[in-house]
């Protein structure tokens, strides 16, 4: 019988592992890798990861794609391997699996790449068995949300001053959205989901700003302008990630790339201070930009407050 194209290229890597062309760290090919090298669709591409994945030959790194874990099994035929995950799988089965594996998957993929077959083929599971524990996807992912946005707790006891108080949330969501890349463009500010632990984060700053002579929309206000700061930056972080997986080059190197075709532009003469800017050597870090943006926004509050 002839097996499906998603089988046969999961094989096909499997080779490159056993023949000791991949090794154990190495990066496999990514999503979009596949679709170019072997001429199949995006669905089928992600379908030969999560089948590695699931066999335990590859796994996932957020933020870094699918790196080999160790020499490559002997291929099982795909009706016998699929048989056991499902007998295997489907009565270990909790709502707490399904949405940590949905994690899992959007650290290392993207939530581009993120479906439900894609998490039941990681569990071993039929993929409507995962509907006994969740209705859908968008379900799934207002849970994967709160999961994450729970890993770090606010303190029971806050430090003291409202500055350090909104200093000390805007830190923790930004290390989050650092840690989940797909984090920041799954929230809505204009449609908030009703996420749990998302809300605590807007308590949290609406009662450091208690007792300071706001409104109670000007606290909302303030809270939302201090979030779309955060997440604003954070919205690059799920793109860097996969433009490095695809093109193999961290930002600093591609921009290197780019450097002679800017001095071509500057030698024009029309762009004098970007220029005086490229040979400063500056470098755009991420974190850099959050704390500037965050402290000149609290500096403003802080004078805003005091004029009133």
């Amino acid at each position: 019988m002839t097996q499906p194209p998603y089988r046969r290229i999961a094989d096909e890597i499997r080779a490159r592992i056993a023949d000791g062309e991949l090794r154990p760290g190495d990066h496999v090919p990514s999503a979009r890798g596949i679709t170019r090298e072997w001429g199949v669709a995006l669905a089928t591409a992600t379908k030969v990861l999560a089948t590695l994945n699931a066999e335990g030959v590859t796994r996932p790194l957020p933020g870094r794609g699918t790196v080999v874990t160790g020499p490559a099994a002997p291929t099982q035929p795909a009706g016998v391997a699929h048989a056991a995950r499902r007998n295997v799988g489907d009565p270990d089965l909790t709502r707490e699996r399904i949405v940590a594996a949905a994690i899992r998957a959007a650290d290392a993929e993207g939530l581009a790449q993120l479906s439900m077959r894609r998490i039941a083929t990681e569990l071993g599971a039929a993929p409507m068995s995962l509907y006994r524990y969740v209705n859908g996807k968008d379900e799934l992912l207002v849970s994967m949300m709160d999961s994450v946005l729970g890993e770090d707790p606010l303190p029971a006891r806050p430090p003291k001053g409202w500055r350090a108080q909104l200093e000390l949330s805007s830190r923790m969501q930004w290390r989050g959205f650092r840690r989940h890349p797909w984090l920041a463009p799954a929230l809505s500010i204009t449609r908030p989901q009703l996420i749990p632990n998302g809300m605590r984060h807007t308590e949290w700053a609406l009662r450091a700003l208690d007792g300071l002579g706001l409104t109670i929309q000007e606290m909302m206000h303030v809270h939302m302008t201090l979030f779309s700061h955060v997440r604003g930056l954070a919205l690059n972080l799920e793109a860097e990630a996969q433009a490095e997986q695809d093109s193999g080059l961290t930002s600093d190197e591609w921009m290197q790339t780019q450097e002679h075709g800017f001095r071509v532009i500057a030698a024009t003469g029309d762009f004098p201070l970007l220029n005086r800017l490229v040979n400063s050597e500056m470098e755009l870090d991420l974190d850099q930009l959050f704390e500037f943006g965050m402290g000149r926004l609290l500096d403003g509050l802080e004078r805003h407050l005091a004029g009133r």
